[in-house]
């Protein structure tokens, strides 16, 4: 059943959405006219209140069809209208089949980054399951404005936040070319294609067919109609141009300029080349019904298209359907999405050059029969085939495809913290083990709205404001040790991290201390870190040259971070700095080569805080004398993926072997490049959720070093006894069941972690709920 619901607008809204909003900002913008110039300082006073009614007429779009919507729909937005109509469908029914197509082009990231609502509104967008443009260009344009300008992963199929995929894709739109082709055949069409020929017997036909709008480039393409004629006198008599110039916006004073211009150059073209009986140019201020139009593309022998810039323009494959037995040329201009499709069977040119316009007039007008035969079966082939309805079937048929990967994909995504659960068995055991991560995860939340990261705020992290009265209270209950596990250095976490009574690991967990404590490593005695001084000037020389990039020397690793650089060019410099790394100086070395989503890391083979945590838990129980097996651990994170052994390494449901693997103490290369580390002591289960018990070998006595100075100092390893007397202390730290292990991914929804936690104020919830049951 096919019906029509009306949405109904008031007066006011109608003004400032449709003609404001939509038409004086969007309209121009995405056909790079830019943002309107007549009163800068009116316009931008009035951007707030117009964006307002967009977001409102939008909703109430949304709320009709809400009100009809039965499952199983497919909601179909179109256009610049209805940016922000996926968002607020997807806000009431997140399972609802939603896609958006543009029927403009989108222009590139700089020309729509000066929208004030830049970020909004393409963030509304992506809330779609599919979002399609008519063609590629357009298709990367937006993905490169959703890299640049939020800041979000582009990938070959679309854009992805946070394990969320928004599928992007080109599809050209078509006509329903079967029905030009048959309207050829009505008589009335007959009798006017007779009376066409005789009107214009013996002179080539030329014809434009536009709406009169500054983009369709009517101006330049009269201009160079009369460069030709000044540069061809043997056809001034023998060539009509015909343009059909179709009025809109008669209201607005920059239309009736350009109206007055048209009149104005056609007046002096025909007054120049004209005589009594005849003139080069019939211009009309009017539409045509849609027979006499077929007529009309009947006879042209040249239609000349100049758009300066068009999504589409479908005028050219109107053309080309009633083309089959003139076989006409087409003339089409490169800034015409139509040129991507028709570009090989037509006469591509830039309108803005006249002088290459009326060049290829005359190319036309003197084209063998054999050539325009080959160029019109081409692009007749293209337009009978790429259809419009073929065009929206394929579009619903990539929808539907594209939901069902995606639900493929989040069936494979871990599951929230199940909070209350987790709380629950928190209360009921007796010696509970918290592993936090730092950044992303304890830390205050950084306002980055419109991707303008604070550079200098988030080169500090600081605690999050409402962590400290809570983590107070954990950290007081005899019951449970907390571990703050980061890949910052010492100073970073002794300066948030001193007042409370907790464990410190600096660097992936190769510096520990406890708040009351001083610093030890806990590195292996023969860790190679020979490799540094070599890669520094890798990383020193792209520093220099990728403006906003950073570069830090760690004790166990370089790092170099380049999020706040241009995302781009960052990745491109990301890429060549892996290829010199890989060729050169690390080809022989024992490192891990870490790529975090904007970072390069380089550190020693083995050392994650997986493989840290082992020995770390090995020193806690030496140094606070526990007795009492830990029965319950929690494992909070925003780790790279490389770090991720550390969920792993407490999984009470994996095969021994593979917690040997994961979490086993690294040694010292017997190679350059052999990357070996010994075995670890078995673990022993009975079963999916039985109780396990490990028995973490720590490492042989770590260093000790007081202050925060971890390059200098004396060192001091333990005795061969020292070792065996800690291996017997923790000879029984682990009795953990399935159900009291909760590791938990922090924003990253591709993880090993059992569960996901969205944010670091998620995780401040959770800690809250945790501690008041304390």
């Amino acid at each position: 059943m096919q019906w029509c619901i009306p949405v109904f607008l008031d007066e006011e809204i109608v003004h400032q959405y449709y003609n404001g909003y939509c038409n004086n900002i969007l309209w121009p913008l995405f056909h790079y006219l830019g943002l309107p110039q007549e009163d800068r300082l009116a316009t931008t006073r009035s951007f707030q209140s117009q964006f307002a009614a967009y977001k409102k007429a939008n909703q109430m779009f949304a709320d009709v069809v809400n009100m009809h919507y039965e499952e199983g729909d497919v909601v179909w937005c179109h256009d610049y209208h209805l940016m922000y109509l996926p968002e607020c469908l997807k806000n009431h029914n997140n399972n609802m089949k939603v896609g958006w197509f543009l029927h403009t082009p989108f222009p590139s990231s700089e020309i729509h980054r000066t929208l004030p609502s830049r970020s909004e509104l393409l963030r509304s967008v992506l809330a779609a399951d599919l979002v399609g443009f008519h063609t590629y260009d357009y298709a990367r344009h937006f993905v490169s404005a959703c890299t640049r300008i939020l800041g979000i992963e582009g990938t070959p199929e679309g854009v992805e936040d946070q394990g969320r995929l928004t599928r992007v894709a080109a599809f050209p739109i078509g006509i329903d070319s079967l029905r030009f082709q048959n309207a050829l055949l009505v008589p009335q069409v007959q009798e006017h294609i007779k009376e066409l020929k005789e009107r214009f017997s013996g002179r080539k036909v030329m014809l434009g067919v536009d709406r009169l709008d500054m983009i369709k480039g009517i101006p330049q393409k009269i201009l160079a109609f009369e460069k030709f004629l000044e540069e061809n006198p043997n056809w001034r008599d023998k060539v009509v141009l015909l343009q059909i110039a179709v009025p809109t916006r008669t209201d607005v004073p920059e239309y009736q300029k350009l109206t007055s211009q048209v009149h104005e150059i056609v007046g002096r073209i025909n007054g120049r080349f004209g005589s009594l009986t005849a003139v080069p140019i019939h211009h009309l201020d009017r539409s045509l019904d849609f027979h006499a139009l077929c007529a009309l593309y009947a006879v042209t022998d040249v239609a000349l298209v100049t758009s300066l810039r068009d999504g589409m323009n479908l005028v050219s494959y109107e053309f080309v359907a009633c083309q089959e037995a003139k076989k006409g040329v087409l003339i089409l201009s490169e800034f015409a999405g139509a040129a991507q499709s028709l570009g090989a069977g037509a006469i591509l040119v830039n309108p803005w050059n006249i002088t290459e316009v009326a060049a290829s007039i005359a190319q036309a007008l003197n084209m063998s029969a054999e050539e325009r035969e080959k160029r019109h079966q081409h692009n007749f082939h293209h337009v009978t085939k790429h259809t419009a309805q073929e065009w929206a079937e394929m579009f619903v048929s990539e929808l539907n495809d594209t939901v069902v990967e995606a639900q493929l994909r989040t069936s494979k995504e871990p599951p929230e913290l199940p909070q209350n659960d987790a709380v629950e068995r928190y209360l009921l055991s007796g010696n509970r083990l918290l592993i936090l991560g730092f950044n992303s995860t304890l830390t205050e939340p950084v306002d980055t709205s419109g991707n303008r990261s604070d550079q200098i705020r988030e080169k500090n992290p600081n605690l999050h404001p409402e962590l400290k009265e809570h983590l107070t209270a954990l950290c007081n209950d005899k019951k449970t040790t907390i571990v703050v596990l980061s890949g910052s250095k010492s100073e970073v976490l002794d300066k948030n991290f001193a007042e409370y009574d907790m464990w410190l690991a600096a660097e992936n967990g190769m510096f520990l201390r406890h708040t009351k404590g001083d610093w030890m490593t806990t590195m292996p005695e023969h860790l190679n870190m020979e490799w540094v001084d070599s890669l520094k000037h890798v990383f020193e020389y792209f520093t220099e040259r990728t403006p906003r990039s950073e570069f830090e020397i760690r004790t166990t690793s370089l790092v170099w971070n380049y999020k706040y650089a241009d995302v781009e060019f960052g990745r491109l410099q990301a890429r060549d700095m892996l290829q010199h790394l890989w060729t050169g100086p690390i080809s022989n070395a024992s490192v891990d080569v870490v790529q975090g989503s904007r970072s390069v890391e380089v550190r020693p083979v083995g050392v994650t805080k997986g493989a840290a945590i082992d020995r770390i838990l090995g020193e806690i129980v030496h140094n606070t004398s526990m007795t009492t097996p830990i029965d319950y651990v929690l494992c909070v994170g925003h780790f790279l993926g490389k770090d991720e052994d550390v969920y792993t390494f407490f999984e009470p449901e994996l095969p021994s072997d593979v917690n040997m693997a994961k979490c086993k103490p690294i040694d010292a290369p017997k190679l350059p490049t052999e990357k070996k580390a010994p075995s670890k002591l078995p673990a022993t289960k009975s079963g999916p959720k039985s109780s396990q018990t490990k028995t973490p070998k720590p490492s042989p006595a770590p260093d000790k070093r007081t202050g925060n100075n971890h390059s200098g100092g004396s060192s001091r390893r333990a005795s061969p006894e020292k070792v065996k007397e800690k291996e017997k202390m923790a000879w029984s730290v682990l009795d953990l069941k399935g159900d009291n292990y909760f590791s938990c991914a922090v924003g990253r929804k591709r993880t090993s972690a059992r569960y996901l936690l969205g944010s670091s104020d998620d995780v401040v919830s959770f800690l809250s709920r945790l501690a008041k049951g304390t």
